[in-house]
């Protein structure tokens, strides 16, 4: 009956998964030359302490737009070392969709004693141009999926961090980065957009199978055995995610497949491991959407994940049982029934999870069921455990 444990061990192909992670942030971004080119004209002045510089970058899901922010920080940050100090700050306005959250959000980043609540925008603000000016720092912020906080804003804060030094002696206190799947700046009134700069546009095309390859190699290299996934396999997983010009769907194929040949006791990849999961592949997610959610929210929606991966639904009381168990292992009270219910419809109006009504038998009354598209369970479940961990 133990020998099936034999095959645990054997076979190994994956060596290193965090390059298969959404969140990773490789030290060469695949197919996206142009792009960092375009950005680093942009942001050719930026060492000069009186500039300030700003970027928008629109595209479908999956065509590399926050990946693209984070590689083009990170080295900017390398390129100016002492010449200029550069705070990175990265906000996901799904997550905080009004002016006031953004705003706590940055200042926070900047001092964590910093307290939540009793000041305005205003003041708030006046904050974040002290802190930098203090300690002689540029702060480069990038707003990712800002298409929120305009529907809800309607670019006034856009307006106010764009004036920012707007009358004062000192200049060059904030950059800035706006990412979002719609063409934003169509929805920026006329003030926003001649600060911002209609030429200051970069739109990402969908990824074509070439890229897709490419991008499969890349993560295969940094992540497995050598040898162990063949050119021919990587080129299937290319084509495999053309279909949807996706990047994750490349990656989460990748990863899938690995998984499916280790669990057959091989220690190779073959194109059938691709075939049969392709058309097994969905959505993906935000990192960021997932890593920023309160932590029983987070551990709601692990409780989720670990049902759901068995099962296609679950019913909200069966849930609430299954957060509490959570809330046992990571040594946290568990939250009211009310609150588990507000949290329940936060990560359904982020489309982390669909519900629906069904007729109970006998006139017993309505039981609201619980699920998620297919590919979340399995591809999130790690990185809450992760999220949790550094809670």
């Amino acid at each position: 009956m133990a020998g099936y444990l034999d095959r645990i061990g054997a076979g190994k192909i994956l060596i290193n998964a965090e390059p298969l992670s959404y969140d990773y942030v490789p030290e060469e971004l695949v197919g996206r030359d142009e792009q960092l080119q375009q950005m680093a004209g942009i942001f050719q002045q930026i060492n000069d302490h009186q500039i300030s510089c700003r970027v928008a970058i629109t595209g479908n899901v999956g065509c590399g737009k926050t990946v693209l922010s984070h590689v083009f920080s990170r080295d900017l940050q390398r390129h100016l070392g002492e010449e200029r100090a550069l705070k990175l700050v990265h906000v996901n306005c799904r997550n905080f969709p009004s002016k006031a959250q953004v705003l706590q959000r940055i200042v926070t980043h900047l001092d964590s004693r910093h307290p939540e609540r009793g000041f305005g925008s205003g003041e708030v603000l006046q904050s974040i141009r002290k802190q930098l000016h203090g300690r002689n720092e540029h702060l480069l912020l990038v707003l990712d999926e800002v298409d929120h906080l305009l529907r809800a804003d309607k670019g006034d804060l856009l307006y106010q961090l764009l004036r920012i030094d707007e009358g004062r002696e000192i200049k060059g206190t904030i950059s800035l980065i706006i990412i979002s799947q719609e063409q934003v700046l169509d929805q920026l009134e006329g003030a926003v957009l001649s600060r911002f700069g209609q030429s200051n546009h970069i739109r990402l095309e969908a990824y074509q199978g070439t890229a897709l390859t490419a991008i499969a190699t890349q993560r295969a290299a940094l992540s497995c055995h050598e040898g162990s996934i063949s050119d021919g396999v990587l080129r299937t997983i290319g084509q495999r995610s053309a279909e949807t010009g996706d990047a994750r769907v490349a990656i989460e194929l990748l990863e899938d497949s690995i998984k499916k040949a280790e669990r057959a006791g091989r220690d190779e990849v073959i194109a059938n491991d691709v075939r049969f999961l392709a058309k097994e592949i969905g959505r993906t997610v935000e990192p960021s959407i997932v890593v920023d959610l309160n932590k029983h929210a987070q551990m709601i929606l692990l409780a989720l994940c670990r049902r759901l991966r068995k099962e296609p639904e679950v019913t909200t009381g069966d849930a609430e049982k299954l957060y509490r168990v959570v809330c046992e292992e990571y040594e946290e009270d568990p939250r009211s029934h009310t609150t588990f219910w507000k949290h329940l419809k936060r990560l359904e109006d982020l489309e982390l999870i669909e519900s629906h009504i069904s007729s109970r038998s006998k006139g017993r009354g309505r039981t609201q069921h619980l699920s998620m598209p297919a590919a979340l369970p399995g591809a999130i479940e790690k990185r809450l455990e992760s999220a949790l961990k550094g809670k």
